[in-house]
């Protein structure tokens, strides 16, 4: 008999936890907690999910040989348009990572962008996604004697809350994942934490009084001299770690009294961006452009910019782009700079 009760109460035991996993919100807990093979920051998650009503799917593959992990989780819900919350594509050999350069910078290389939050290595990309470009220490060279790194670029869903902190602490949990899982050997990345949170390269961005933008990265403007300060706003749309970055300088529209883009200064870092050197040189062939070497890879710099800009005449452009490029340049310890244009 006490056998009997004994196999009796395990079986409950049993039924229990299988009815209390059926229950949807044991459901969308298991799978967060398995899903991206267990990288996920489960709160953060639910954060960006908020809008929907459960979690359905999940996904990941990892092909270590070809250099490539992916994952992605799905949502429900009846307000949910697109049942995508997140996307994320790692890799480390170098044609992929040149190639998704490209992809998102098709336009030259002045395509919409958004910076991350100061530190962190990578940019936000026209389609919202955060890219992050980290090395790869324990993968060593590649056969042209350059460091292999490891891109990683996290996409969420249209439905998803992406201006939250949460958002920074997937993508970051995520890219640190990628890089065990590739054998890439990167420093681990902290999320920046407090309120910081990606900004949409869709919108208008914020911008500051060239006054204000001296402790910036686009701190150069101010310093260079040349400008009137109270006619001139800086959007800062670099921090000093990102591959890819703008100093985007606004003045006043004579007629709508609006302030508008008048001056682009664009800085690319790695040998993918010669390609857009050479786009660069097609689409305007009197802009200004500057080459660099940086961390054993190219650098380049360019200018782009309406073609009256009250004000500032070449001569005047010239000294602001070799602020520009020297600054940058300086920053990142890059050596051979060479003016052009």
């Amino acid at each position: 008999m006490r056998r009997w009760v004994k196999v009796s109460v395990s079986a409950a035991v049993v039924l229990g936890v299988g009815g209390w996993i059926a229950t949807p919100y044991a459901q969308d807990w298991w799978l967060l907690r398995t899903a991206c093979d267990g990288a996920l920051p489960v709160d953060a998650v639910r954060e960006l999910g908020r809008d929907g009503d459960h979690f359905k799917d999940a996904s990941s593959a990892t092909h270590e040989g070809l250099g490539d992990y992916g994952c992605s989780v799905g949502f429900d819900g009846d307000d949910v348009r697109d049942d995508r919350l997140l996307e994320t594509e790692a890799y480390t050999r170098r044609d992929d990572v040149d190639r998704e350069f490209m992809t998102v910078l098709s336009e030259s290389g002045f395509d919409r962008v958004a910076p991350m939050a100061d530190g962190l290595p990578g940019y936000v990309d026209k389609y919202g996604a955060l890219q992050f470009l980290v090395p790869c220490p324990e993968l060593g060279k590649d056969d042209e004697g350059r460091q292999r790194k490891l891109l990683v670029r996290t996409w969420l869903g249209r439905d998803a809350l992406r201006g939250t902190p949460a958002a920074y602490e997937t993508a970051v949990a995520l890219t640190n994942s990628a890089s065990d899982r590739l054998g890439c050997g990167a420093e681990p990345l902290k999320a920046p934490g407090g309120d910081a949170a990606p900004s949409d390269p869709q919108e208008d961005p914020r911008t500051v009084p060239l006054a204000d933008a001296g402790d910036t990265a686009c701190g150069w403007a101010l310093k260079a001299g040349g400008l009137k300060t109270a006619q001139w706003r800086v959007a800062v749309l670099m921090n000093d770690a990102g591959p890819v970055g703008r100093c985007d300088l606004y003045a006043r529209d004579a007629d709508s009294g609006e302030w508008e883009p008048r001056l682009w200064f664009a800085a690319w870092y790695g040998d993918w961006s010669n390609r857009l050197l050479a786009e660069q040189g097609r689409r305007e062939p009197d802009a200004l452009t500057a080459t660099a070497r940086c961390d054993g890879e190219a650098a380049n710099f360019a200018l782009s910019a309406d073609k009256d800009v009250p004000g500032v005449g070449e001569t005047e452009k010239r000294k602001l782009f070799a602020a520009f490029a020297e600054a940058r340049a300086g920053q990142r310890g890059c050596t051979d700079l060479s003016l052009g244009g």
